[in-house]
C-alpha cells in the first residue's frame, strides 16, 4: 500500500511505526480541537441566547410589543405575526388591524363616575386599535387558535374534559402541582403587567410596565379587573366598583379566564392535551383538597400556613394589599408580599354556617332568571346572584351578612383565598372556580336562554353585553361567552352521559396509566421470555442427556429402578419434566 512502510517480512519498519503513531496523536489532536471548539460554539450560543432573552423581556396582561411609548401614545396595538412578517397575520388571512367598537348603552348607577378610571370602555384608555382575528385564529397578533381549536391553521376541532382532581391517577395530580409550580417561576413570554395609570404614564410617554411569571400574571389579571376606582388623593377611592363580580359578567368572565389560564399552561408545558380539573364541594365537612399530595396540608407549626412538605409553601403571594395601594395611590406592580395564608374551617361560622350541599345547588339551578333588578348584588330570584353568593340558594331572595355558595368557599378558606383582589394567588381557587363553571353550564343546558337574557344595558359598568373583558387582550366580549362549553370545546366528566363518563372517569385514567407504564411491561415480558428461553434450553438439554443415559444404559441396577417406578404407576422424572 502506497505510504507504509515495511520490512521484507512484511511488518512495520522502525520509521513507520514511529509515522502511523505520530498520524495517531495528529488525529486524536485534530478531534480534541474539533471538541473544544464545538463547546466554544455550543457556549457562545448559550450566551446569545440568554442575551437574547433577557433583553426580550426588559425591553416587553399587556402584549409585550404593546408597551412601548410609540404604541401607546399612537394607541395602536397590532403586532406583526412572525409567521408571515405582516400586521396581524394579513398576508396569510389571519387577520387586520381595525378600530375598536365599545357599546354605548348605558351602565347602572353603581359607579358615579366618569373618565376617571383606565378601565372604563375598555381598553380605549390604552389602546383604540387591535387585531381582529379571522375564520379560527385568535390571540393579540392573531398567531393562535380559538378556543377548542388546534393544529397549525387552527382546523382541527377538539374537545377537552375537565376531570374531578380525585379522579385523576396519581401521576396526574403530581403532573398538574408541577405544572402549576412552573408557571409560578417561569416569566410570562408574552405579557407584561401595568404598574401604573395612563396618567401616570404621562399619556403613554414613559411606560409603566411589569415582567410577571405566568401564575402571578393571572393572579395580577383578579386583581386589576376588581380593584378600587383611585379617585386622587390619598385613600380617595370608589369601592363600589368590580369589572368581574358582583353582576351579570361574573360567570362569562371567570369562563374566559379559566379557557385563558388553561392555554397558557397549554403554551408553556406543551401538553395540549392539560385541562384544568375541578374540586366537587358539595355536602364536603372539610377542605378535602388540603393534602400534601394536593394543594398542601396545614402546616403543624403554624394553622395560617402551608404544611412545609408541600410545594406551596415556598410560594409568595402578590397584590394582597389593596388597602397599602389606596393610601399610596399605585397599583399592584406584581411584588412578592409574603407565604400563602390558608387556615380552612377557622372562619367566621355566623358569616358561613357550612359549605355547599347538593339540595343548595339544585335549589339554585331551578331559577330561571339570569339577571334581576339592579343587576347587582341586591338582585332577587336571579341566578348569578345566588350562585356568586349574595343571595340565598333556599329563596332566591338577596342576604346580607353572609357569604353563601360560591362566595362561601372564598370565606371558609380563610387566607389568601379571602381576599376578592388576592384571591388567585392560592391555587384552590382555580379548582373552585371549574366547578362554579360547571354549574353555570348546567343552568344553561337545563333552561337554554336565548342570548337575549343577557343584559344588553343598565347593568354595573363593564357587565353589559357589549362591554370587553378587562383587562384581556386579545378582546373577549362578555356576550359572546353566555353559551355553552360545547360551543368553546370544552366539557365537565360528570355532565357526560354514563357511557362517556365510564369512558372518562374509569376507563381512561387506567389506559393513561398503562401509557406511562408500558415500557416495564415490555422490559417485564422480555425478561419473562428469556428467563423461560434460558429454562427450557436447560431443560432440554437435560432431557437429552437423560434420554442418552438410558440407551447406554442395559445392565446394573438402573433398569429394575425404572421399572420399579412403572409398576408402582407414578410419573418418572421424563414424564414430570
Amino acid at each position: 500500500m502506497a505510504g507504509t512502510l515495511t520490512d521484507g517480512n512484511g511488518k512495520l519498519s522502525g520509521l513507520g511505526e514511529m509515522s502511523l503513531q505520530k498520524n495517531r496523536e495528529e488525529e486524536l489532536l485534530n478531534r480534541t480541537e474539533r471538541q473544544q471548539l464545538h463547546s466554544l460554539i455550543m457556549s457562545f450560543a448559550l450566551l446569545v441566547f440568554v442575551f437574547i432573552q433577557f433583553f426580550s423581556q426588559s425591553l416587553q396582561q399587556f402584549p409585550r410589543p404593546c408597551t412601548t411609548p410609540d404604541v401607546l401614545q399612537s394607541k395602536r396595538c397590532c403586532p406583526v405575526w412572525p409567521g408571515d412578517g405582516s400586521v396581524c397575520g394579513s398576508l396569510s388571512g389571519r387577520g387586520f388591524c381595525q378600530d375598536v367598537t365599545v357599546s354605548d348603552l348605558p351602565n347602572g348607577p353603581q359607579f358615579p363616575h366618569s373618565d376617571v378610571d383606565d378601565r372604563e370602555r375598555w381598553p380605549l384608555v390604552f389602546y383604540n386599535q387591535t387585531c381582529q382575528c379571522a375564520g379560527n385564529y385568535m390571540g393579540f397578533d392573531c398567531s393562535e387558535c380559538k378556543f377548542g381549536y388546534f393544529g397549525g391553521n387552527c382546523g382541527e376541532r377538539r374537545e377537552s374534559v375537565r376531570r374531578n382532581i380525585f379522579q385523576l391517577s396519581v401521576s396526574e395530580q403530581q403532573r398538574f402541582i408541577s405544572y402549576l409550580n412552573l408557571a409560578k417561576t417561569t416569566i410570562s413570554s408574552d405579557y407584561m403587567i401595568v404598574t401604573g395609570t395612563y396618567a401616570q404614564m404621562n399619556n403613554g410617554s414613559t411606560p409603566m410596565f411589569a415582567n410577571i411569571s405566568v401564575y402571578d400574571l393571572f393572579v395580577w389579571m383578579h386583581y386589576y379587573v376588581s380593584r378600587d376606582a383611585l379617585l386622587g388623593g390619598p385613600g380617595n377611592v370608589w369601592a363600589d366598583i368590580d369589572f368581574a363580580h358582583e353582576s351579570a359578567a361574573f360567570l362569562p368572565w371567570h369562563r374566559v379566564y379559566l379557557l385563558f389560564w388553561e392555554h397558557e399552561i397549554r403554551k408553556l408545558t406543551g401538553d395540549f392535551n392539560f385541562t384544568i380539573p375541578y374540586w366537587d364541594w358539595r355536602d364536603a365537612q372539610d377542605c378535602q383538597v388540603c393534602t400534601d399530595e394536593l394543594m398542601g396540608a396545614r402546616s403543624p407549626l403554624n394553622p395560617n400556613l402551608i404544611s412545609p412538605s408541600s410545594v406551596f409553601s415556598s410560594w409568595k403571594v402578590i397584590c394582597s394589599q389593596p388597602e397599602d395601594y389606596n393610601l399610596r395611590e399605585v397599583l399592584c406592580d406584581g411584588s412578592p408580599e409574603g407565604p400563602l395564608l390558608r387556615n380552612p374551617g377557622n372562619h367566621d361560622r355566623n358569616r358561613v354556617p357550612r359549605l355547599p350541599t347538593s339540595a343548595d345547588v339544585e335549589s339554585v339551578l331551578s331559577l330561571t332568571e339570569y339577571e334581576t333588578g339592579p343587576m347587582d348584588r341586591r338582585a332577587n330570584m336571579s341566578f348569578r346572584n345566588a350562585l356568586e353568593g349574595f343571595a340565598s340558594p333556599e329563596t332566591g331572595l338577596a342576604v346580607t351578612g353572609q357569604s353563601l355558595m360560591h362566595n362561601s368557599l372564598h370565606v371558609f378558606m380563610n387566607g389568601s383565598m379571602s381576599s376578592v383582589q388576592g384571591s388567585a394567588n392560592d391555587p384552590i381557587f382555580l379548582l373552585h372556580h371549574a366547578f362554579i363553571d360547571s354549574i353555570f353550564e348546567q343552568w344553561l343546558r337545563r333552561h337554554q336562554p336565548p342570548r337575549t337574557h343577557y343584559p344588553t344595558a343598565n347593568a354595573p359598568i363593564g357587565h353589559n353585553d357589549g362591554h370587553y373583558m378587562v383587562p384581556f387582550i386579545p378582546l373577549y366580549r362578555n356576550g359572546d361567552y353566555f353559551l355553552s362549553t360545547k360551543a368553546l370545546g370544552y366539557e365537565y366528566s360528570y355532565l357526560l352521559d354514563p357511557s362517556q363518563r365510564f369512558v372518562q372517569e374509569f376507563l381512561t385514567p387506567y389506559l393513561q396509566q398503562a401509557q406511562q407504564i408500558w415500557r416495564w411491561l415490555l422490559a417485564a415480558g422480555i425478561l419473562g421470555a428469556v428467563v423461560a428461553g434460558i429454562s427450557a434450553t436447560i431443560i432440554a438439554v437435560a432431557c437429552r442427556r437423560r434420554t442418552k443415559r438410558r440407551k447406554a444404559s442395559g445392565y446394573g441396577e438402573r433398569q429394575p429402578l425404572l421399572n420399579s417406578s412403572e409398576e408402582e404407576g407414578s410419573a418418572s422424572y421424563q414424564t414430570t419434566l
